[in-house]
């Protein structure tokens, strides 16, 4: 009765259109009555969500990257993916991933991405003679590598909602799976780009070229070396990167770069704030929704279930269940959901937890270019002029090899565990 009261609730308001990080309180809400518990632990609860110290990294990383979105980060990095695979056959689209590779280590969202790349990449993509529906989906898909490669919110949250898998080493986890999505989507554009004859670089690189681009782009491109270093190498905490990565940002947008004023601060600070509140809004909600569960026992119920699949079995089943999750769900509230669910029984059943968080990392955001939620193509759907539709037709391709490599990870757990590993961890 209560888990139905729950899960009907939460599916209601969110086909009527409430805000997620509201239906999940009201559906907690209204289980707690039923249950005839007292409704003033329902503050306690949501505050008790929010009360984590190291969540305060994800305002910093936010911000960080809004500085550096807006301090001319974004053509100086699409700039250097140009110089570096733009000689091949669909260079452009080859440098739009390398581009999100590089941008998805500093900003660690999908959303972040497909905005501050897409609005440069998708106009240059259409100009060099690109198809808007593929320029679309080609930002689209390559924007789900900023949740993987560190730093990534979606980790933070994990580790969080978990409570028992370092956030550095899960950052170190997510190294070699990104870099491998970012291949295989390389090697998809140029199958494609060859069938369609699109365009590429006519006037070869020098050396003196390349090294203006590379210096041009270094300062980037040592953000996420810096975060990801100081991390691992105990010199500071994930909180205490995050803003570090705020004040590099600064200096490197304000003072080397000059692509910023002191009178842009207020607008992204307050941008930055709105998407944080958001954020912290889900998780304080999800607190209670999570309270729920753990009262009813869903994890050892679902336990007792899944648990004769076996190792490959439950992989096989957790994957079916986060990529139709996803795909109706934005990735940071299903974490919060799921992810205390299932990870204890992944445990027992023999699984790393740091090689599941992977797993359900790289599930939860493949749904971000899935339909019928799809966040990131109603975001580059409009910047290529295309319909939603047809982005999601243009992305199909994408999205099954993003599948592809997402099984390659399950099933061969050492290439999430091998630089953690590595490292110590």
């Amino acid at each position: 009765m209560i888990i139905a009261v729950l899960i009907i609730g939460l599916l209601f308001t969110i086909a009527i259109g409430v805000p997620i990080g509201w239906g999940l309180g009201i559906s907690g809400l209204a289980a707690l009555y039923f249950m005839d518990i007292p409704l003033y632990t329902v503050p306690q609860k949501v505050f008790e969500g929010m009360d984590i110290f190291v969540l305060m990294c994800i305002p910093f990383f936010i911000l960080a990257g809004e500085i550096m979105a807006r301090g001319g980060l974004t053509k100086r990095l699409i700039h250097f993916a140009d110089i570096v695979v733009g000689g091949i056959r669909g260079g452009l689209s080859l440098a739009n991933v390398v581009a999100s590779m590089l941008f998805g280590g500093i900003t660690g969202a999908a959303i972040a991405d497909a905005s501050a790349l897409g609005s440069v990449e998708i106009p240059m993509m259409k100009e060099s003679g690109y198809d808007a529906d593929f320029s679309a989906a080609v930002t689209g898909a390559s924007s789900c590598i900023g949740p993987i490669i560190p730093p990534s919110i979606p980790v933070v949250i994990y580790s969080m909602a978990v409570g028992s898998v370092s956030i550095g080493a899960l950052f170190a986890a997510g190294i070699v799976p990104g870099i491998l999505v970012g291949i295989a989507l390389m090697i998809t554009c140029y199958i494609i780009s060859v069938k369609r004859k699109y365009p590429k670089r006519k006037h070869p690189v020098t050396i003196r070229e390349f090294l203006n681009s590379l210096k041009d782009a270094i300062l980037a491109i040592m953000t996420p070396v810096i975060i990801l270093g100081g991390i691992i190498g105990g010199i500071f905490s994930p909180t205490e990167a995050a803003t570090v990565a705020v004040v590099y940002s600064f200096v490197v947008a304000y003072f080397v770069y000059r692509q910023i004023k002191l009178s842009d601060l207020p607008e992204m600070f307050i941008k930055a704030g709105v998407t944080s509140a958001i954020v912290m809004i889900i998780i304080g909600t999800s607190s209670i929704f999570g309270f729920v569960v753990a009262l009813e026992q869903i994890a050892q119920k679902l336990a007792v279930i899944l648990h004769p699949l076996g190792y490959y079995g439950f992989i096989i089943m957790i994957n079916a269940i986060f990529l139709v999750v996803g795909s109706f769900l934005d990735n940071n509230p299903a974490i919060l959901i799921l992810a205390p669910i299932f990870a204890p029984i992944a445990v027992g059943l023999g699984i790393d937890p740091i090689h599941f968080g992977i797993i359900v990392i790289m599930n939860l955001v493949i749904g971000l270019i899935t339909p019928p939620l799809g966040e990131v193509l109603f975001i580059v759907g409009p910047l290529a002029g295309v319909s939603f539709e047809q982005a999601a037709k243009a992305v199909f391709p994408f999205m099954l090899v993003e599948i592809g490599v997402l099984l390659l990870v399950s099933y061969v757990p050492s290439i999430s565990l091998v630089v953690p590993r590595l490292l110590g961890f």
